[in-house]
């Protein structure tokens, strides 16, 4: 292991260290200009080079004349100037970003969540969403970073030795260690390749506490890209060290968990940080470090109550080939077991995935979260006989059975006017003359019944509401009760308009065609009965021969015919007064389910409709 330069104060003349990278895309050459902490050549520098001599952080004096070095590479390991350089990063640290698309599986997931966030902004509190949206703006933000470098940051209780294993996986001393505690009160950050300073700026790690080992050295080969993070003690008595620990812990790609012999099953450890990360566990490394401690077969027994801790948390151990964390034991005070440590975070820094697998598992843990507020209990959704039961709930507000019933009644009336005697006839304008006003239109209903079809209407709504909303989850069952109870106002005044147009047929009912053929019968038999009368009066009067009786049959002819005419139109208007009542009931019925349809059915099927979206999407958040 090569050794790792600290930081030197800045030469005199020295340009600021530069470097260059084939685009992924374009395949031209992207260059930076900046001042990284360390170089291969030992030149490297911690401090802004714009205070040394006078020459800014882009090789220029402060009088804007080039700089003696400008343009020239002091590395040694790329023998040409780039073609444009990218902006220098606060920290003095040059940033290379090489971006590039998640794989589709992730990248649909993304999408699906972004969707599932912006269909239920108005439907969930925003506290809900809180962490789904914190998901979405870390995978954007960490897209746009590097792709070719592994975050992993190293946590650990005070005493367990990770700084000590820090400083091992460097090969020198970087990270203080020592008895006093708290020995890490910042976060230290190791780069093993340049491009690396976006994500450290993510992390806020600034410049003095970035370090970088020499270049060269077989045993660096395999840690190229990888960024290694010290972290303060998870367990500090100061607050704002624990702080840093929470805030690094959701940026970084993955997480080396190290436990000594005493601790490793500290409640704290367990509780605030493993079993919440369990969903993490495959980009998760738990070492037991200080193995040196244990006498004989101890370190075996310790590992394996280890794992049994892990298994009981929830994380999935990795074993024989499993995905899963991986759990190993080592002293990083002898060495032993480091370099087994070292080749697995090379094969999983060269892998290339870590990034895309903790942002896989942060939206696994976001769907787990949202579960409670997007899936339902059992089949949401409005049935076919929860839709007839309010339409039937609703004629029955509106009246229609009596509508229908009064529409049979005049349309029997108006056959009795037009096929009755004209005796009754005669008789019936003389009770309405002699009745003021009991030709007049009644009224289908009291006024008192009028606050009772209101109460029917409003539950009518609430039955239709609670049916609709059973099995949803809160958010979207109150959505449907207050879309129902938005569409109900003014529901009972439009159904009372519709038992004013529709419940009062306008003008005569329609005639069959049997009724001319009827009242011609009615005519001739009143013709009959009169002849007969004039006859029997002519006899009288000694005007006709005394022939009592053909004048008499005649006459009983016309008064038993014309009855008899009129029940039989009677008879014979039953069913078409039935079916015409019938007519006028499902018109209302229609007419008042229509509105109700509109008014409440349709914006309840509407949030139902957006919750089979949400759910949709949701499904595609949290399938893997």
């Amino acid at each position: 292991m090569t050794a790792v330069t600290g930081e030197t104060e800045d030469r005199p003349g020295t340009a600021p260290r530069a470097e260059t990278q084939m685009d992924s895309e374009t395949g031209t050459e992207a260059g930076t200009e900046g001042a990284g902490p360390a170089v291969a050549s030992g030149a490297g520098t911690g401090k802004d080079p714009a205070h040394e001599d006078g020459e800014q952080a882009d090789g220029r004096h402060a009088d804007g004349q080039p700089g003696a070095d400008e343009g020239r590479w002091d590395d040694g390991l790329i023998a040409r100037r780039a073609a444009e350089p990218c902006p220098e990063d606060p920290a003095g640290e040059p940033h290379i970003p090489v971006p590039g698309p998640y794989a589709a599986p992730l990248r649909t997931r993304l999408d699906a969540l972004r969707e599932l966030v912006g269909l239920s902004r108005t439907r969930i509190e925003g506290q809900a969403l809180e962490e789904a949206g914190r998901v979405l703006d870390e995978a954007a933000a960490r897209q746009r970073l590097s792709s070719e470098h592994t975050v992993v940051a190293i946590a650990g209780a005070s005493g367990s030795g990770k700084s000590t294993l820090f400083n091992a996986l460097a090969g020198v001393p970087i990270s203080e260690t020592g008895l006093r505690r708290p020995t890490t009160s910042a976060p230290i950050s190791l780069a093993w390749s340049e491009g690396a300073g976006g994500l450290l700026d993510r992390l806020a790690i600034p410049g003095r506490l970035r370090r970088r080992p020499l270049a060269g050295g077989s045993g660096d080969e395999a840690l190229q890209g990888l960024v290694l993070v010290d972290l303060p003690d998870h367990d500090s008595a100061l607050t704002a060290h624990r702080d840093q620990v929470d805030r690094v812990l959701k940026l970084v790609d993955a997480v080396i968990w190290v436990v000594d012999p005493e601790k490793y099953a500290d409640a704290a450890l367990h509780e605030r940080y493993l079993r919440p990360l369990a969903g993490h566990a495959e980009v998760s490394f738990v070492v037991l470090n200080q193995i040196d401690r244990l006498p004989g077969e101890a370190a075996d027994q310790v590992l394996d109550d280890l794992r049994r801790l892990l298994d009981e948390d929830g994380m999935a151990v990795g074993e024989h080939g499993e995905p899963g964390a991986t759990v190993l034991a080592l002293s990083a005070v002898t060495g032993e077991g480091v370099a087994d440590l070292r080749e697995l975070l090379g094969r999983f820094v060269q892998g290339r995935t870590a990034a895309a697998s903790r942002i896989s598992a942060d939206v696994d843990a976001a769907a787990k979260e949202l579960r409670r507020v997007y899936v339902a209990d059992g089949h949401a959704g409005l049935s076919e006989r929860a839709r007839d039961d309010f339409s039937a709930r609703l004629a029955v507000a509106v009246g229609a059975t009596a509508v229908g019933e009064e529409a049979e009644r005049q349309w029997r009336r108006s056959a009795g006017r037009a096929c009755g005697t004209p005796w009754l006839r005669l008789w019936r304008w003389f009770e309405r003359v002699r009745t003021p006003g009991s030709g007049l239109p009644q009224p289908l209903e009291p006024v008192e019944e009028e606050l009772t079809a209101r109460q029917r209407v409003e539950q009518a709504v609430r039955v239709v509401a609670d049916e609709a909303a059973h099995g949803l989850p809160a958010p979207w069952a109150q959505a449907v009760r207050e879309a129902a109870v938005r569409g109900a106002e003014g529901l009972p005044e439009a159904l009372d308009e519709l038992a004013v147009t529709l419940g009062t047929p306008n003008g005569r009912p329609p005639r069959p065609a049997w009724w001319p053929a009827a009242v011609l019968a009615q005519a001739m038999m009143t013709i009959v009965q009169v002849c007969g009368g004039l006859w029997l009066v002519g006899q009288i009067v000694g005007v006709t021969d005394p022939l009592l009786i053909p004048p008499v049959l005649l006459m009983l002819t016309g008064i038993i015919g014309g009855p008899l005419v009129e029940w039989a139109c009677a008879s014979a208007a039953k069913g078409p007064a039935h079916r015409y009542g019938q007519d006028a009931e499902r018109r209302l019925k229609e007419a008042a389910a229509a509105c109700g349809r509109a008014r409440v059915l349709d914006p309840v099927a509407a949030e139902l409709l957006r919750y089979r979206e949400v759910r949709d999407q949701y499904v595609t958040v949290s399938r893997r």
